[in-house]
């Protein structure tokens, strides 16, 4: 994949330029400044561009990732973070293509290199930190849909970008019975079939909006 990148610590830019290069990538632009990151994601067109959220300001690299996916066509965006910032996740979230991971998380190589190519092919990857902490604030306020806690610990993992089947080996249950959970998620929010496959998206979405409220 192509691949630019926006983070202004030098040390990590370079590490993450180096560890992407190493895994079969190619990196065609770096910046240290948010408003430079987008400029090069309008001008190079990559496949995806990484980018830090605090560039240096708490939510600089947000604003860019929302011009970034804004633009015509929108490229994807991995944000990645040194600590959660949750102010403006749920407008990211919004059509998929997004990553939202801690920086710690690039340490575990595959991981990190498989949610890339996952965001890159329009899905999404987020952080279950972030997952939880998005999910216990709507926890805090009410239960939306009367969605039980094992549909919401499905809808956790749905959101983290996990398949039927990791989502079963991680709750120690059936396939099938997660199938079950989903499509009672789905009923309950209101998400009927749609053509654009991002309905386990707007799932978790429909849940945190609607707690906003």
């Amino acid at each position: 994949m192509r691949v630019v990148i926006g983070e202004d610590s030098a040390l990590f830019r370079e590490g993450l330029r180096a560890l992407l290069e190493q895994a079969g990538h190619e990196v065609v632009g770096r910046s240290a400044s948010a408003e430079s990151t987008v400029t090069l994601a309008r001008d190079l067109a990559p496949d995806i561009v990484v980018l830090d959220v605090r560039m240096p300001q708490d939510d600089e690299g947000i604003v860019a990732a929302l011009a970034i996916r804004g633009a015509d066509p929108p490229t994807p965006v991995l944000l990645l973070s040194q600590h959660i910032e949750t102010r403006r996740t749920v407008d990211l979230v919004v059509g998929g293509a997004i990553g939202y991971l801690l920086k710690d998380s690039v340490l575990a190589v595959d991981d990190f290199l498989g949610a890339l190519e996952r965001v890159a092919a329009g899905g999404t990857a987020l952080d279950p930190a972030v997952v939880t902490r998005l999910l216990d604030a709507s926890r805090s306020r009410r239960t939306v849909a009367g969605l039980t806690a094992r549909e919401v610990d499905v809808l956790a993992l749905m959101a983290e970008g996990w398949s039927n089947a990791a989502i079963a080996r991680r709750l120690h249950l059936s396939e099938r019975t997660v199938e079950t959970h989903i499509g009672s998620i789905f009923t309950k929010l209101d998400l009927p079939e749609s053509p654009d496959g991002h309905r386990r998206v707007r799932a978790i979405l429909a849940y945190l909006r609607a707690d906003a409220r």
